[in-house]
């Protein structure tokens, strides 16, 4: 398997990601109000005098009053980006700015990329040296070994922030992880094994140096570069770094170095062990072979030969991930939180340890859902947490800050470690944890036959082939082969490799079936059966309700070339609504901290009370169902009763009504404007609401309040908006937005093949 067959986008994706709506990933936001001459004035001259004295008096009040806490430099020179080279320092600035995203996505790390354009360690010691004041962390990457080994044991040495580079300890720290987990699931002890290190670059010279201060015995070592075993006496290809491990004996091959391991680890190129070389280690091998992007030796080849072995990659369709974004983000989240100085080796042991503690732990069933529904318990195949465990924020750090603490490099300790986990758990991104729980339930459910009725619209064609890569189900195209085909060919797919369903409306022999069903239907409304043969063979939306409806499809996705309410309108044509729900869309605003579901957003104009009732009933139902305790809030410009309005009434009404019902079996309260809602402090002056929370349902008066407030939001940013999410019908229908982009396809489809279909819990 090459790269281009592990990706779910083109080349035309990966370069419009990065160029719209904006180019790059990255951006600075304000975090204080800028909006009056008196926020300028306390932001800069003259209130910025104040801070600026204090710091001078004491340099470590910047972390107090500047950003400087929370804020770490990825730094370049381009010399190894990736698996790509040496391409310059302009060229790895895609890549940094990525791995800013990952420290924020991951553990709410502010980071900002550097590149600087030289190759001299002299030059980048200077430049870091000199800049190192500004941040709490610097993050070196991709830079080519051995400099890089001298770049940053003296720059630790010249800055008293953490100085690390990823390159080296991340894969280092991530396979001694696993590395203790496989001694304990073979009945081994770490201080006996026997280990084979083939590629002592910069992750390997790192693995090797933590591996032997976790207790691996130097006796017991031998590395292996590209011309042989590094032992003691060696003067070919050698260097410092290199001359740390060498050994004594008479072992000069690879393959001589294997017989009787216990251990191999691989960091070095595709095909360097053989299965010859397997078959003679030790019995229940340990197998870490982490070339990217293709191994050392593949697990079949492995298992095939020994299938006794565990097998870590770091390829994410494997088994046992060695992923470096189990590791950076969350060390330097622990180091910076406890203002440490430097990322010592008892933190290393320390992140270790705990990500090899983690993965004994029970895992979440959102977890493992996100794993195609496989079932992840400590064992052979399962020894590494997997990347996107929701835990990794809130578990790991408090690891690493506790050793940092009892190492005497930490400046600020940690007093309460169980309100800090909760501090942290408070960080995770709410975006990001929601779609990996639908996803998650999605690719652990029995995969759903979705059709994307504007199968011809490339935006449509990218998100199905997307849809299908990820294994979220089995995407069914409506259009015409010919034009799907050749916009195929303009997103960068091959139609004879990539094998999408794709269903000509016009020559479907299911038409016969779904002209009689929607005829029966609409006979006595006006229609006559050639209209209803023509809707079929012409009308993608009639035409895809009607395979969702007959049963040809387990749910449809629609809405890029159309407005909700005319797509709805057709879908009515076809699908009932559910007998006991209500028709209607709800928006979910995810923002830093909360979830919120606002309803309804889409179909009814100016609902009277009853009509409110029911909104609030149907957004509770669906929300639990997602998994949050509803909490609703009417919302009004009235404060209750202060002042009425007609619109104020109808939502008293409504509060009412559901005081008189019985069954209601979550929590409401209005009306109320939205910092009553929302905030606990403003709620100071009302001791009788019944919320106990902050509420997560806000059900608007009307939906202009509801569809301009979400839409507003949205085109704002500071959060993301999924939706709205169709809610009421007997099946299950995803509307996306008009020309709504691949991402918004994708995450409506999902929706609509989400294991327990909100229209079926109806």
């Amino acid at each position: 398997m090459d790269e281009s067959e592990k990706r779910t986008f083109t080349d035309e994706e990966a370069l419009a990601f990065h160029q719209f709506p904006k180019p790059g990933k990255i951006a600075v936001t304000a975090t204080k109000p800028m909006a009056t001459q008196r926020d300028l004035s306390l932001a800069y001259s003259p209130g910025v005098a104040v801070p600026v004295l204090k710091i001078a008096e004491d340099p470590d009040l910047a972390y107090e009053y500047t950003s400087k806490g929370n804020l770490v430099a990825v730094i370049t020179n381009g010399t190894a980006i990736l698996g790509l080279g040496n391409l310059g320092a302009l060229a790895s600035k895609p890549v940094m700015e990525g791995k800013c995203v990952l420290f924020k996505r991951f553990a709410d790390v502010d980071a900002i990329d550097i590149e600087i354009s030289t190759r001299d360690p002299d030059e980048i010691i200077t430049v870091v040296k000199n800049i190192g004041v500004t941040f709490g962390g610097i993050n070196l990457e991709d830079i080519k070994s051995p400099e890089c080994f001298r770049i940053e044991t003296e720059l630790q040495e010249l800055l008293d922030i953490p100085v690390f580079h990823d390159d080296q300890h991340g894969t280092a720290i991530i396979s001694a992880a696993g590395l203790i987990n496989a001694c304990e699931i073979t009945g081994r002890k770490i201080e006996d094994i026997k280990v084979v290190l083939n590629g002592p670059g910069a992750a390997g010279i790192a693995t090797l140096e933590l591996i032997k201060a976790m207790g691996v015995h130097p006796a017991n070592v031998l590395a292996v570069d590209s011309k042989g075993v590094l032992y003691q006496g060696r003067t070919n290809d050698m260097n410092q770094w290199k001359s740390a491990h060498t050994v004594d004996t008479d072992k000069r091959t690879l393959t001589e170095a294997l017989v009787g391991a216990d251990v191999f680890i691989g960091t070095s190129v595709k095909g360097a062990m053989t299965q010859a070389m397997v078959a003679t280690m030790a019995p229940k091998p340990i197998i870490f072979a982490m070339a990217n992007p293709d191994p050392e030796i593949t697990p079949e080849e492995v298992l095939a030969v020994r299938p006794d072995a565990i097998v870590a990659t770091g390829r994410s369709d494997y088994d046992n991930q060695v992923n470096n974004v189990l590791g950076f983000p969350y060390i330097f989240r622990g180091a910076l939180d406890v203002r440490a100085r430097q990322v010592n080796m008892e933190m290393k042991i320390a992140c270790a340890r705990a990500l090899a503690q983690l993965a004994r732990e029970d895992v979440p069933d959102e977890v493992a859902a996100a794993y195609h529904g496989r079932q992840l318990k400590f064992g052979p195949q399962y020894i590494i947490p997997t990347p996107f465990d929701p835990r990794l924020i809130w578990y790991i750090p408090p690891f690493v800050a506790q050793a940092a603490m009892d190492t005497g490099v930490a400046r600020r300790p940690i007093e309460d470690m169980d309100a800090y986990r909760r501090s942290l758990a408070q960080r995770l991104d709410p975006t990001a944890a929601f779609l990996q729980k639908i996803s998650g339930s999605v690719l652990s459910a029995p995969h759903k036959r979705i059709v994307f009725a504007e199968g011809e619209e490339l935006s449509v064609i990218r998100a199905a082939y997307a849809f299908k890569t990820q294994g979220l189900g089995h995407p069914i195209l409506v259009g015409r082969e010919e034009l799907v085909h050749e916009n195929m060919r303009l997103a960068g797919l091959d139609p004879a490799e990539v094998d999408l369903e794709i269903i000509n409306a016009r020559l479907s022999d299911r038409n016969p079936d779904y002209v009689d069903h929607l005829y029966q239907r609409l006979q006595r409304e006006g229609f006559l059966k050639r209209d209803v043969q023509r809707l079929i063979n012409q009308d993608r939306n009639s035409f895809a309700a009607s395979m969702v409806a007959l049963g040809d499809a387990d749910g449809m996705v629609t809405g890029v070339t159309r407005s909700f309410d005319q797509v709805l309108e057709e879908v009515l044509h076809v699908i009932d609504p559910s007998p006991d729900g209500r028709v209607m869309g709800m928006s979910i605003l995810l923002t830093k901290g909360r979830t919120l579901f606002i309803a309804d957003t889409n179909v009814t104009e100016m609902p009277e009370a009853e009509e409110l009732v029911e909104i609030a009933c149907e957004a509770a139902r669906a929300v639990e169902l997602l998994g949050f305790k509803p909490r609703v809030a009417f919302m009004s410009y009235s404060t209750f009763g202060n002042p009425m309005g007609l619109r104020s009434e109808k939502v008293r009404e409504a509060v009412a009504m559901l005081d008189q019902m019985e069954g209601v079996d979550f929590e409401y309260e209005g009306e109320m404007p939205p910092e009553l809602a929302l905030e606990a402090d403003a709620r100071a002056n009302f001791p009788f609401i019944r919320l106990t929370g902050e509420a997560n349902i806000l059900i608007m008066p009307a939906i202009h309040s509801a569809s301009i407030s979400t839409k507003l939001v949205a085109t704002l940013g500071g959060a993301t908006v999924i939706g709205p999410i169709l809610l009421g019908l007997s099946k299950s229908v995803q509307i996306c937005p008009l020309a709504a982009s691949t991402s918004t396809i994708l995450n409506m489809a999902m929706m609509a093949a989400y294991d327990r279909p909100l229209a079926e819990a109806e």
